[in-house]
């Protein structure tokens, strides 16, 4: 497996407390690689670390064999598209001009934009439903319409990374399922995804790797068919389970057991 994106040896913490430490990841491009584990175990933390939000306190992040902390924002901006756990938009901005924002890493914030750029945005408001929002406040948005928002902001960043924590919180379940649909559409286009996902059948029916934290430490990687069965559910998540093959897909379907 080829890599852009790589976490190497990487202690990473809030001030003086370590979630992760010492760890190695290589994200494989191409992929659509989803992060699993326990509430608190280092996901979205890991996550931010691959965008700079966070920068390890030992070992090192790398977009194409740069240190992410030798690279401008701008760079990264061109290269890494993020959706946060919990985006915040200014007040008084509406769906569009909020989208349009992600356009700025290729264009600069007072600049007009292009035909290009007004066609990108239109094309990231139809992809996640929210053309017919783009006039509305952000702030008199649903949680679920938001969301939706924000992913189409990530959109028009039109980056080959996109790195998404939980994006289909506040998402009822058929658009939950829109939303992986369209990053299963992105990743056959040929992006590379990584995403935090907490349902972990979602997680098997779309990755094309999953990788298993707990405690702050990678407990296994792969093909969800390589991976997923009831022993690693059972160690990372404390939850007895069987695990059949999802009777659409063929893919892992995990169900509790009953107790």
């Amino acid at each position: 497996m080829t890599t852009r994106l790589h976490v190497d040896h990487a202690t990473i913490g809030y001030g003086d407390r370590t979630v992760i430490q010492d760890l190695d990841l290589t994200v494989p491009d191409g992929s659509f690689t989803v992060i699993i584990g326990p509430n608190a175990c280092g996901k979205s933390t890991l996550l931010r670390s691959m965008a700079r939000l966070l920068r390890p306190s030992t070992g090192t992040v790398t977009l194409d064999g740069a240190d992410l902390s030798s690279l401008s924002s701008r760079s990264i901006a061109r290269s890494l598209g993020l959706l946060p756990q919990s985006a915040i938009a200014p007040d008084g901005i509406r769906v569009g001009d909020l989208v349009a924002r992600g356009r700025f890493p290729h264009r600069g914030f007072l600049t007009r934009n292009t035909p290009h750029d007004l066609r990108v945005i239109a094309q990231a408001l139809e992809a996640t439903g929210t053309s017919d929002l783009a006039d509305r406040l952000v702030d008199e948005l649903s949680g679920g319409q938001r969301q939706r928002v924000w992913i189409a902001m990530v959109l028009a960043q039109e980056t080959p990374l996109l790195l998404l924590d939980e994006p289909t919180t506040y998402l009822d379940i058929a658009h939950q399922i829109s939303v992986l649909n369209l990053c299963a559409d992105l990743h056959r286009q040929g992006r590379t995804v990584v995403a935090v996902l907490h349902d972990l059948n979602h997680a098997c029916r779309y990755a094309t790797h999953i990788v298993a934290m707990k405690d702050g430490r990678i407990v296994a990687r792969g093909a969800p068919a390589d991976i997923i069965d009831a022993a690693l559910v059972q160690e990372v998540f404390d939850l007895p389970a069987i695990v059949i093959d999802d009777p659409v897909t063929g893919t892992p379907l995990v169900l509790p057991a009953a107790s």
